[in-house]
């Protein structure tokens, strides 16, 4: 996303950057709420997953802050230094790496519970280990399994192992009971000792995820986020789910077995929360603005409405930085057009087509959006200004494009098929995209898809890519975790190492660029991480797996009635965990 200005702090030798604008002067969280009430949330769209090993969107990761503890955390805050500083979650401390740099060691908090159905239990360093073991699962999957098989000690032999079980909740069960990752070891019920193969400045961000949440052992009873696992929802966090109809709603309750002295990240202000899909942008603002709902799940402000709020000075807005990226993922894979898109030619031809300002204009303009050339946004470590497609006033070039589709056979255009979100302003979005490449004479078919299933269901299924379900597909990338987080943007979107992964839909891979990536997680200073993530940003673009077209700044919006409106930084939200009602 844009970067109005950027804060940066070291930590074992990885920089870490984040900006924030605010419409509304912030300040620290404040230590004491009001306790009661229901805060209501609306959403368009439902969670992708409830379980944490397996959930991707950032919007999810609101609900698994609410339900779920980690071992590192971050505080919700409008200071900018303090959202994105690694605190202890789980985890007593933020430890600092022995054994030159490959076993950390973190000691757990003393009453930090599970529900468990015989009733309240510590969550032990045992539990750590189970939750990592489910990233192996192949009927489960997880986007961030890429970030830790080979970094840690013994987990690629291990998931090498899990590859050939059978998918079943007897055999899952028994594999991940009888056998252990190497790297993972329990001295005692409340310390987890961690051995990776190499340094890696960036491992305490890692553990920070939702898909690094421990595992209670009643969760080996059910197939992995499947309706048992959920009607059998077992929390560490403040709330647990109690009622939910998908693609129509969920409340959480408060979880029993939760004490805020075990939890410095959480107040819980609020006894329910419930949110409610289905809803339309427009609806959701008015809702806000009459005090009919707190909060938005997954909602873009309509450009229209959000130039009134700030025309007024609207209190209640403010725009975060996140490194945010949207850009059109190519199909190399598929026959279709007799392979065409296996050719650089025509995926440059794209990238000349696309019309940048336009889709900037279409999100409301440079107060939400600006063109975006590679695949690390502002916010990232990394990120630098570069175009290798320019275009004046990055408008698109179809001459260039046409030009280009001719040299590789295609003088009379071609035409793509282009699934895209029924959601938000997904639908105008895609009508841009396809009127600019028809001047560059790409005719595309749209194909809307249900936004609960884009990813989930259409982008995810290996199928759909191999037989040409879709020729490009506008995606967007928020980065795993805040700061030095150019790992979490390149290598489960840019790499590939025999095993596929989520969201590498292609499994696109450039050697050298692995090569350089693996220097710049090893780099001693920022300023060389920074240098070497230019670097492979440059070669993974000379290669045109995608058309990055703009990166966008989140902006929130609350109703009258909240009050401590913190960011959490991996949710992009308002931090559910610690508003107030004053009502």
């Amino acid at each position: 996303m844009k970067v109005t200005k950027l804060s940066k702090i070291a930590l074992q030798g990885t920089a870490v950057c984040t900006a924030m604008v605010l419409f509304q002067a912030g300040g620290a969280m404040a230590a004491d709420g009001q306790k009661g009430g229901t805060l209501k949330i609306v959403g368009t769209a439902d969670l992708d997953h409830f379980d944490p090993t397996n959930a991707a969107l950032v919007t999810t990761n609101n609900f698994l802050r609410a339900t779920q503890r980690t071992l590192i955390g971050y505080n919700s805050s409008t200071d900018e230094d303090e959202r994105i500083r690694p605190v202890g979650d789980l985890a007593t401390e933020v430890p600092q790496p022995t054994n030159g740099g490959l076993t950390y060691t973190f000691t757990l908090r003393d009453g930090a519970m599970w529900n468990a159905p015989s009733g309240a239990r510590q969550v032990t360093s045992v539990d750590f280990e189970r939750g990592m073991k489910r990233m192996c699962n192949p009927a489960l999957g997880s986007a961030a399994l890429t970030y830790f098989v080979t970094l840690i000690e013994g987990m690629e032999s291990f998931c090498d192992g899990f590859a050939e079980v059978e998918p079943t909740v007897d055999a899952m069960k028994a594999y991940i009971e009888e056998n252990d990752i190497s790297g993972i070891t329990q001295p005692d019920d409340m310390t987890v000792e961690i051995t990776l193969t190499e340094t890696a400045g960036d491992f305490v961000y890692m553990v920070s995820l939702p898909t690094a949440s421990p595992a209670p052992v009643e969760v080996l009873d059910y197939m992995p986020d499947g309706p048992e696992y959920r009607a059998n929802y077992i929390a560490s966090g403040p709330y647990t789910p109690v009622d939910y109809v998908p693609d129509g709603s969920l409340k959480l309750d408060r979880n029993p077995a939760w004490s805020a002295d075990a939890d410095p990240l959480r107040a819980a202000n609020v006894d329910h929360i419930e949110i409610t899909f289905g809803v339309q942008p427009d609806a959701a603002i008015q809702q806000l603005q009459a005090g009919d709902a707190d909060m938005v799940y997954d909602i873009t402000i309509p450009p229209a409405i959000l130039s009134l709020l700030t025309a007024t000075a609207d209190p209640k807005v403010m725009t975060m930085s996140a490194g945010r990226t949207a850009f059109l993922f190519i199909n190399t894979v598929s026959e279709n057009n007799n392979g065409a898109l296996k050719d650089l030619r025509v995926r440059q031809a794209l990238n000349y087509a696309i019309d940048k300002a336009a889709l900037v204009q279409q999100m409301g303009g440079p107060t939400v959006a600006q063109p975006q050339n590679g695949i690390f946004g502002p916010g990232v470590l990394g990120f630098h200004e570069f175009d290798l497609y320019p275009s004046e006033g990055h408008a698109g070039d179809p001459e260039k494009a046409r030009a280009l589709l001719a040299e590789a056979g295609y003088p009379d255009g071609i035409t793509l098929k282009m699934p895209y979100r029924n959601q938000n302003n997904m639908p105008e979005i895609a009508q841009t995209i396809q009127a600019a490449m028809a001047e560059a004479g790409i005719t595309l078919d749209l194909t809307p898809v249900t936004a609960s299933d884009y990813y989930s269901k259409f982008m995810t299924n290996p199928r759909n890519t191999q037989e040409g379900a879709w020729d490009i597909a506008p995606v967007g990338w928020a980065p795993d975790w805040v700061g030095g987080a150019a790992r979490s943007v390149f290598q489960p979107q840019f790499s590939f190492d025999g095993r596929h992964q989520t969201y590498n839909y292609t499994d696109y891979n450039n050697d050298k660029a692995n090569e350089i990536a693996k220097q710049a997680i090893n780099a001693t200073t920022p300023e060389e991480a920074a240098r070497l993530w230019g670097e492979v940003d440059v070669l993974v673009m000379t290669d045109a797996p995608v058309v990055p077209y703009y990166t966008e700044q989140v902006v929130l919006y609350r109703g009258p009635a909240v009050e401590n409106f913190q960011p959490y930084a991996l949710g992009g939200q308002g931090d559910w965990t610690n508003v107030w009602l004053n009502r």
